[in-house]
This record gives structure tokens, sequence and C-alpha cells, in this order.
């Protein structure tokens, strides 16, 4: 029976209190993190544990395509298992389940630690884990119309890495929870206040930087790497996918954003189409998701 008068030291917080130094601290953390998935994806890949035999890597991909966190996880794990000369780098979630295998799959990845557990106390900020999947998801959405669109050979890779876009700040929702609602607040009080200006100045580093960062650390394909860095807007299927995470965040809330008129412009430059056929476009494919 433990001694009354002996007090148990508290357990250590699952969230920081306070920004780390600098970008390659945050990398670290983050490589050093057990990272949640959804409840949804946990409770599902054990349902399709439960009948091993019949699951497919289609069936798999199915659920993990659902879920960023998860999504991250399987990239950085086949990856890690590719071999440095191997110059055949999966592109996507369901080919990397191909190359892995659905029983070693399963194998390496048991029952999986969820979002909704890790943020119990802070719901605040679970909210703005889903609000940001949902977004992704649009962005998703539209950077696949738009490639369609435009005829791109690498559709999937285009949806994945629209979709991926903003998984450094699903990370910051999860473990400097504070410090994210702490952004959001000032952005209500001050609209005009740009987010990465508010994340270098909170975060002490840009989270866009930590994005690449991780996915190079991780060893992700080259080419969804690629696709994902802001900084090479000269090349089409990179604006591509900043264009749909563009919109994506604009119209978060309604069709009224005042940003909305240049984002128009610059995807009908992107589509070469007038603006009135890019609006109605957008529309559509945004009708076509719900």
């Amino acid at each position: 029976m433990p001694d009354p008068l002996v007090s148990t030291p508290p357990a250590p917080s699952p969230y920081l209190a306070e920004p780390l130094p600098n970008l390659a601290a945050w990398k670290q953390y983050f490589l050093d993190a057990e990272i949640p998935v959804l409840a949804a994806t946990s409770q599902g890949l054990e349902q399709l544990r439960a009948n091993e035999d019949e699951v497919n890597p289609g069936m798999l991909a199915e659920l993990i395509e659902n879920d960023p966190f998860m999504m991250i996880k399987v990239l950085a794990y086949v990856a890690s298992k590719r071999r440095n000369n191997d110059g055949t780098a999966t592109e996507t979630i369901t080919s990397s389940l191909v190359m892995m295998g659905v029983a070693p799959f399963f194998r390496n990845f048991g029952l999986q630690p969820t979002v909704e557990n890790h943020l119990a106390q802070q719901p605040a900020a679970l909210a703005g884990v889903m609000a940001l999947i949902k977004r992704a998801e649009r962005a998703a959405h539209f950077a696949t119309g738009f490639a369609v669109h435009r005829l791109d050979t690498d559709v999937e890779v285009i949806r994945q890495a629209a979709f991926l876009h903003d998984f450094s700040e699903l990370l910051m929702w999860c473990y400097a929870p504070t410090m994210e609602l702490e952004i959001h607040a000032m952005q209500r009080s001050n609209p005009t206040l740009r987010s990465a200006a508010l994340q270098r100045f909170i975060f002490n580093m840009d989270l866009n930087d930590l994005r690449q960062e991780l996915m190079k650390e991780w060893h992700f394909p080259e080419l969804l790497i690629r696709i994902s860095d802001g900084k090479h807007v000269d090349h089409p299927i990179v604006l591509n996918v900043l264009l749909a995470v563009r919109l994506a965040r604009h119209t978060e809330n309604g069709w009224d954003n005042a940003a909305l008129p240049d984002d128009f412009e610059d995807i009908s430059k992107l589509l070469n189409a007038p603006t009135r056929v890019v609006r109605g476009f957008v529309y559509k494919i945004d009708q076509a998701r719900q």
C-alpha cells in the first residue's frame, strides 16, 4: 500500500508548454514522438485485422487515405525499409501497401494510439484538428480537379500532397495545443495577421519548413517532397497544390473571402481558362465533394 505521506510525481504532460528554440529542435522532437491517428482509423484497422486473410492493399488504402496521421506513418515506415540505392520509390499509399504486403503491415502496425485520447483534455485543440482535416480534404479535392483538367499524369501524388500539406500544423495541434490556440486567438482579434508570421513568432520557425524537413528525414518519395515545396511555384504541379490549399483555406468559412478574386485569377492562369469559367468550375468541384 503506498505511503500517503509520499507524494507521487505527476505524469509528464503530453503537451509542450513552451516553444522549442529552433527548427532543428522541433524536427527532432517529432522524429522521436509517437504520432497518434484518428480513432476511426484505429478502430477500422482492428476490424480489418480480425479478418486479415480477407484484406487486400486497396481495402487498407481506402481507410488510411482518409487520415493524414496514418498516411505519414505508413509512408515513413515503407521508406525506412527501402534500400538507399532502390530507385523504385513508391509514391502513393496504395503502392506502398502493395510493396509492404498485408500481413507485414499488420505485424508492424499494432493497435494505434488515437488523437481523440491524446487530446481528451484539450477539446478546443481536437476541434482544431478536425477542422484542419476537413480543410485538407477539400484541398485534396480541388487539387485533383485541377490536375484532371490539366491532364496531369501524377494526379494521385498531387492529391496526396494537397491532403498532407498542413500535416505539420496538425502535429502542433496535438503536441503544442495552447500555442496553436494562441495563434488562432490572435488571428481572430486581427484577421490581417499572416499565419506564417505568427507561426514564426510563436514557434521560432516556419511550419512549411518543418513539413519539408520531416518529409526529407522520413525519406518520403522524391516526387512528393518536390510537389510539396512551395518555394518552387514556377512548376505548374507545385502551383496546382498551392492554389488548391489556398482556395480551401480561403473558403473554409464561406465564399465571401476578400482574397478569392486573386485566387480565381491565379487558378485561371494555371488552367488556361477565363476567370468566370474557373469560378463555376471550382463551385462544381466543391459541390461534387458533398
